[in-house]
């Protein structure tokens, strides 16, 4: 393993919103291999408390539809039109879900983190691979949950949109990291 490339790999990865991604298909091939890497993430006790619901081509506008059942008084109708350009803009959207451990044998906090690896995985796949991605957590995304009808133990966690990009190399700002570390 080459530490430079893996140190730029993750120094570089950023947020990458609908609005820059070019209309070039990601590959299924490509969307697969982001899965597979997100299912490799940590998980204390093995739970693996992920799953995801893949919103391509036709199934793009099944989301639209969906999330336009929501009642405005939890999306207004500016937010929807937003949602909806996102969609748009976007090649693939992936909902990110948490499938918490029935016997509850963890905090739901360790479990959320896990799934929250799971999405840097795929952030990192996507980088790696030219695609810009983008994890939206809005505000209605319990109301959606409903509307998918989500077990109990399962809840949404958001929306990680994606479109191929052309990725240049822009360092993040970032405090300096001898601000946030005490050697004891």
């Amino acid at each position: 393993m080459n530490r430079k490339i893996i140190n730029t790999i993750i120094r570089n990865r950023k947020s990458i919103y609908p609005r820059d991604y070019s209309k070039e298909e990601i590959p299924d091939k490509t969307i697969k291999e982001i899965l597979l890497n997100a299912n490799h993430a940590p998980t204390h006790r093995m739970t693996q408390p992920w799953f995801f619901k893949v919103y391509k081509n036709e199934s793009k506008q099944k989301l639209i539809d969906i999330v336009s059942k929501i009642d405005e008084s939890k999306l207004s109708k500016i937010k929807l039109i937003k949602f909806i350009q996102k969609v748009n803009d976007s090649d693939t959207i992936i909902s990110i879900f948490l499938n918490r451990d029935k016997k509850e044998r963890l905090p739901e906090w360790e479990e959320i983190a896990a799934v929250s690896m799971a999405v840097q995985n795929m952030w990192l796949t996507c980088y790696v691979n030219n695609i810009g991605s983008y994890w939206s957590t809005p505000g209605f995304i319990d109301e959606y949950g409903k509307l998918i009808k989500l077990d109990n133990n399962e809840s949404s966690l958001g929306f990680f949109f994606m479109g191929v990009y052309d990725h240049k190399e822009s360092p993040k700002l970032r405090d300096d990291i001898n601000t946030k570390v005490e050697w004891q």
